[in-house]
């Protein structure tokens, strides 16, 4: 039997985006954490039309606000979930007291089998190691990281929320209609995931030219970068539901980013040419292998370059299908979640496509076995054996992780809420039980 006057008492929302009729799985009663993600489950599979759930913890002392996409209390994100909270507070004591104080962390997790149909891109991310730019599940101290408390989540009875109304017919579980509210919830989650691959793609680059001094790739990361203000303009006008302009110069961005995408498909060609052509299951010599993947016996060479720029025109095209999914989305209000999935599910099958055939070049070369130099000496010299293990070192390092075809998981997206109503959205990650 569960203790719960341990822990603080945390709101939990579920969310449909359409009216729907779910058996009571989840009930009035707190749960623990780990209750919670089971039920997810089970409401993912009993509904027809994707349901998500909210959970309100108190915010931390020490947050870094700068991962995040900062949205102001008038954007429709922090409206929609002003009015949710506002409308709970009325009929629920504990959404009353965790929201009393206007500034709580928001974390809203889509079940695997929704978040599915965005794209693998969204539902393989790995959550780096030592990263401690989450927050998850428990109640974490803030300066030390330590567990500070086990948090109880308390179910909240369905609200009038962004505009729509609804809940299950009687006998079944209490859903708040929030399909506006999901659907920007989402759409900012994935839009600053991709800015920060972004951001990452772009130190390495930048750490790989230096060595390199490559005046040829150094355009095409100038020609990546340029394409980043027209990207953000883009992203402030879709969250205020404004209307995109051809003067954002967007159009052009993408003509760049699809440039990009198209050397990247060239180049994935010819290394899985390359490849196929070495001879099975025997060592390999680092001249041949140079040949072909020049640089990738060395940190800063141009095989890890294309790479790197292939990530990064993955990573903003990735954030242009969220703009134009969330536009396409906005222009039939009836159906916005169905719009929005579907959108960029059909925009992402290529960089998919793309993502994992880059990956299975990168895991191939990582599992390659070097052979010994060629040499009419009897012994080697240490500079050869140091190259060896050095090349073969680096080799190992390229499959670092990968995951190929990775299960499918919950994903978070984590929303700061200040006491004025504004909101910093942090980027989705998959979720943790």
């Amino acid at each position: 039997m569960i203790d719960y006057r341990k822990g603080p008492n945390v709101p939990v929302w579920t969310l449909a985006t359409r009216d729907v009729q779910v058996p009571a799985v989840i009930g009035s009663r707190p749960m623990t954490a780990e209750r919670l993600v089971e039920l997810r489950g089970v409401l993912a599979a009993l509904a027809d039309q994707p349901i998500a759930t909210l959970e309100a913890h108190p915010l931390p002392d020490k947050l870094d606000r700068s991962q995040g996409i900062p949205l102001d209390a008038a954007s429709p994100l922090a409206q929609h979930l002003s009015q949710l909270i506002t409308e709970s507070a009325k009929a629920s004591a504990t959404a009353a007291k965790a929201t009393a104080s206007g500034e709580i962390l928001c974390r809203v997790v889509v079940p695997a089998k929704v978040a599915a149909e965005f794209g693998q891109g969204l539902v393989r991310w790995m959550k780096p190691k030592g990263s401690t730019g989450g927050f998850y599940g428990d109640l974490v101290h803030s300066a030390t990281g330590q567990i500070a408390a086990k948090p109880i989540l308390v179910p909240v009875s369905g609200a009038a929320a962004a505009g729509t109304v609804g809940a299950a017919a009687a006998g079944g579980t209490v859903l708040t209609v929030a399909a506006p509210l999901v659907l920007m919830a989402v759409a900012v989650g994935v839009s600053a995931h991709a800015d920060r691959k972004r951001q990452q793609a772009i130190a390495h680059i930048t750490e790989l030219l230096e060595q390199l001094q490559a005046d040829k790739l150094d355009d095409e990361q100038s020609a990546l970068n340029g394409c980043r203000p027209a990207i953000d303009k883009a992203t402030a006008i879709l969250l205020d539901q404004g209307k995109l302009g051809v003067s954002l110069g967007l159009d052009s961005a993408v003509h760049a980013i699809d440039t990009a995408l198209s050397k990247a498909d060239i180049r994935l060609a010819r290394w899985r040419s390359a490849l196929d052509k070495l001879p099975a299951g025997e060592p390999v010599e680092i001249g041949t292998l140079t040949e072909s993947f020049p640089g990738v016996d060395d940190q800063g060479g141009t095989f890890r370059t294309h790479v790197e720029l292939a990530q990064l025109a993955m990573a903003l095209k990735r954030r242009v299908n969220v703009l134009q999914a969330v536009e396409r989305a906005q222009s039939e209000p009836d159906n916005l979640f169905e719009n929005f999935a579907r959108a960029l599910k059909d925009d992402e099958r290529r960089l998919d496509e793309l993502e994992s055939g880059i990956a299975g070049v990168l895991v191939r070369l990582s599992t390659l076995e070097l052979a010994r130099p060629s040499s009419k000496r009897p012994v080697f010299t240490t500079g050869e054996v140091d190259r060896l293990l050095r090349v073969a070192y680096q080799l190992r390092r390229l499959g670092d992780g990968i995951a190929l075809n990775g299960r499918p998981t919950d994903v978070a997206i984590e929303i700061a809420r200040e006491r004025d109503g504004s909101v910093v959205v942090f980027p989705a990650l998959p979720a943790e039980a």
